[in-house]
């Protein structure tokens, strides 16, 4: 009798070990707060739902039913015709700059399938890291840029150009022309991309607060620009309006806050969506700013292939023999070394223009020595 309870007692113990584990293991959240990151492909033939009855695609009457998007996010793009396709170009910019800043590095932003549902940077969103970190911030910069020029040139319905005076006008200038709308593009941006975010976890802290880094430093990038008036182009007057800085600055920027990234960590479970709820890892460290990028955990070291989080090593990546930064094949292969070739490239060369209207080009064959990581 009392083996049978103690059989039926371990049997209990077995049973319980080997469901908690399974039942308490934590959801990957933080891939679901960036899924709506696909609208930058979703004016593509695969990702469109045809209205057969009308002939036109669902992008003009609303968001397709299969795009990931909350409930929020769909009523705002469904009210602000045209929001949604400015979200498309503003994150396909965010990528395409994210490549062009990171195409130096061991991980240089690949971008992975962006089927239905997919994440387009695969898994690395849910660490809690610098590249996610830039991630975060570059789209929210790209949507914000996106849709303050989308007023400007008339694709949204419910905006238009920003009118407004900014201050007085000079002595030789004066307000006028027609202002790309940061106010619209930074508002909609937070209610747009922060509606993705859920929880109240250092996660969700961290990326609240790079969501606003992006929008930082794209209404710090507004610049006035001015147009001449006069006899002859004397420039007698000006007339000067607001306008945002192009991407490329904007993508400067975030890259050297990546650079120097605040670790943090929560000070209370208070409001969590003040920013003075972050302090940094180190003490001795001041506190991030509102265009400082945080980050909680460090990065992996991309020297190896990682396809959970859809990074292939550097096997392959072009280096720089000559460089001692982090694009140097010391760096940039892991020390596993490199190999040298020669190769051929083909070129259009000593091109002229023959009346009217042809150019003709020679074509010019060159070698280069070409290094990569083994």
């Amino acid at each position: 009798m009392i083996f049978c309870s103690v059989r039926a007692a371990l049997l209990f113990i077995l049973v319980v070990t080997l469901l908690i584990p399974a039942q308490a293991k934590p959801r990957h959240r933080g891939q679901r707060g960036s899924r709506w990151w696909s609208l930058a492909f979703s004016e593509e033939p695969t990702n469109l739902v045809v209205d057969f009855h009308r002939g036109n695609s669902m992008n003009d009457r609303g968001p397709a039913p299969h795009l990931p998007l909350r409930k929020k996010q769909r009523r705002l793009v469904r009210d602000n015709p045209g929001a949604m396709q400015a979200i498309g170009r503003g994150v396909k910019v965010a990528i395409s700059e994210c490549k062009y800043q990171f195409k130096k590095r061991r991980w240089n932003c690949p971008t992975a399938d962006h089927a239905r549902g997919k994440n387009i940077f695969g898994k690395i969103v849910q660490r809690g890291c610098r590249e996610t970190a830039f991630l975060y911030a570059i789209t929210s910069a790209g949507v914000t840029h996106s849709l303050s020029r989308a007023c400007r040139e008339g694709l949204v319905s419910t905006c238009n150009c920003d009118y407004r005076r900014r201050g007085p006008s000079g002595l030789h200038w004066e307000w006028g022309g027609c202002s790309d709308n940061i106010d619209f593009g930074a508002k909609f941006s937070r209610q747009f991309v922060d509606a993705s975010e859920r929880g109240k976890d250092l996660r969700y802290i961290m990326n609240l607060h790079n969501n606003e880094a992006g929008r930082a430093h794209v209404i710090g990038g507004m610049r006035r620009q001015c147009k001449c008036h006069g006899m002859s182009g004397s420039c007698t007057v000006q007339t000067c309006w607001m306008q945002l800085s192009p991407f490329r600055t904007i993508g400067d920027g975030l890259k050297d806050r990546f650079d120097g990234a605040s670790r943090v960590l929560v000070t209370n479970r208070g409001n969590v969506r003040r920013r003075a709820l972050l302090k940094p890892y180190h003490p001795e460290h001041k506190p991030p700013s509102k265009k400082d990028l945080v980050y909680f955990e460090n990065s992996p070291d991309f020297c190896y292939a990682d396809p959970s989080l859809g990074h292939s090593a550097t096997l392959g990546r072009t280096c720089n023999v000559s460089s001692l930064g982090v694009d140097g094949c010391d760096l940039m292969c892991c020390g596993r070394g490199y190999k040298s070739e020669n190769r051929e490239e083909v070129s259009r060369c000593n091109c002229t223009f023959h009346w009217c209207c042809q150019v003709e080009c020679k074509t010019c064959k060159t070698k280069r020595l070409v290094h990569e990581c083994l």
